[in-house]
């Protein structure tokens, strides 16, 4: 499956496109216009350059002859608020119009634990869920794309376990690697179509928490 991953140079956007290499699948990396591509490239990986800051008909055409789309972009925490609107609201919103433009209909999104919830939206993120809140609704409600929106926890920097757990009451946080190898896990089963997936760390391996859907 040749699968686009936007943000491929992220924390997650990495570990996303080296896991779905060694699945078998064909990640093309999506990065931003001055973001350097040479160890992609060096690995055989197609580079592929987007500006979430473009209209989607621009945005459409580094997403064709795609089957899936993994969006892992944001505007990172050293930003303002201006750009986690423009790039984590508006962005995220221009890359489902430009995958409907493209003829891409799987889409794969990261969103947050509790981005549904405005009770739970605590400072300084609360731009940030805002964002996802609004994003996440226009993906279920506006668009005719075919979603798995994945909802983590804090993201760590610990080792991956291949074990998760998915219940909507609980807090915590998940490995970045075991985030990436779940969506990886998650492009490949049908069932996860047209979900919202609240992720944490837990002691279920993936496989049984996405047949359990």
């Amino acid at each position: 499956m040749r699968v686009f991953v936007v943000g491929a140079n992220g924390q997650t956007g990495r570990k996303l496109v080296t896991q779905l290499k060694a699945r078998g699948d064909a990640p093309i990396a999506g990065l931003r216009p001055d973001e350097d591509g040479e160890d992609w490239e060096d690995q055989g990986i197609p580079v592929r350059r987007l500006d979430l800051l473009l209209k989607p008909e621009k945005i459409a055409r580094a997403l064709m002859d795609s089957d899936a789309i993994i969006f892992a972009a944001g505007s990172g925490g050293r930003t303002k608020d201006d750009m986690t609107l423009l790039i984590d609201l508006d962005g995220t919103v221009k890359t489902m119009q430009a995958a409907e433009i493209a003829g891409v209909s799987r889409f794969l999104m990261i969103s947050m634990l509790f981005a549904e919830d405005r009770n739970r939206w605590a400072d300084p993120l609360k731009p940030l869920y805002a964002a996802k809140f609004y994003a996440d609704n226009w993906l279920v409600h506006q668009t005719t794309l075919d979603y798995t929106i994945v909802q983590p926890g804090a993201l760590s920097f610990h080792p991956g376990t291949g074990k998760v757990k998915s219940d909507p009451l609980a807090v915590g946080s998940i490995p970045r690697a075991d985030l990436a190898a779940f969506l990886v896990a998650a492009l490949h089963a049908p069932q996860t179509i047209g979900k919202t997936i609240p992720l944490l760390q837990g002691d279920t391996p993936i496989a049984t928490v996405l047949q359990r859907l």
